[in-house]
């Protein structure tokens, strides 16, 4: 279906993604082939990529070491009817990934999962989008690629290797600020905001169960580019 001219497909499913916290992932049961869908936290990498922490005891981390085949669904869990809200679902395979990168952009967003990681039956996988679909009301739904969900990273590897520290100085000393851009800037209710990540198309803030994704105005590929447009947003905030 063509989407409605004013409607931008990609940026909605991006939104969805970094803003999702938890989602439906479908894996295949081994032998019978039936599919088995289970409610599992999430994240995302640099890219934007799912990040989930899973226990070799669960039914789903079986079936997917048996065949890496998943589908996750994420939705903008709007109040009332939830049909009338956005979702996207992701197909692709999972795989595990246990670098010190993909444990940090996961604590980060799930701070209280910190004492499962270091259990020995959890670990963390990543999924490998192959394509995906968006519903988002009528008129717009969207089948999309990869290319149209997931952030582009070439050339970024300064802000990369930066994101860890200026997501530590952000909640350390510009809590007001991330205040600022969730209930000026992204319309939001107060809270304890705080920012989870970064990369080079925005910001991802979370309070308590709710995740918000505050677009950069421009690419961004490094600390020095990053502080300018953290404060220019900033003070567009301020001046709201």
């Amino acid at each position: 279906m063509k989407p409605a001219d004013d409607f931008d497909a990609t940026l909605a499913a991006r939104t969805l993604l970094r803003e999702g916290l938890s989602g439906a992932l479908a894996t295949v049961m081994p032998g019978s082939g039936d599919p088995y869908c289970s409610l599992v936290n999430v994240a995302t990498d640099f890219d934007g990529a799912p990040l989930l922490l899973l226990s070799t005891l669960a039914i789903h981390t079986k079936n997917l070491l048996a065949d890496p085949r998943v589908s996750l669904m994420l939705d903008e869990r709007k109040d009332g009817d939830p049909l009338e809200g956005a979702r996207v679902m992701l197909m692709g395979t999972a795989a595990p990934a246990g670098d010190a990168r993909v444990r940090a952009r996961y604590l980060a967003r799930h701070p209280d999962a910190a004492m499962f990681a270091g259990f020995k039956d959890f670990a963390f996988y990543r999924i490998t989008v192959a394509r995906a679909h968006l519903v988002a009301g009528f008129g717009r739904i969207v089948d999309l690629t990869p290319a149209d969900l997931l952030t582009d990273v070439a050339g970024a590897e300064a802000l990369r290797g930066a994101e860890a520290d200026a997501v530590a100085h952000m909640n350390a000393d510009h809590l007001d600020a991330l205040r600022l851009y969730a209930t000026k800037l992204l319309k939001a209710p107060a809270g304890d905001w705080c920012c989870t990540g970064c990369d080079p198309d925005g910001l991802d803030l979370r309070a308590g169960r709710i995740g918000l994704r505050l677009p950069f105005p421009q690419r961004v590929t490094g600390p020095g580019p990053l502080r300018a447009v953290l404060k220019e947003m900033a003070d567009a905030a301020r001046a709201a």
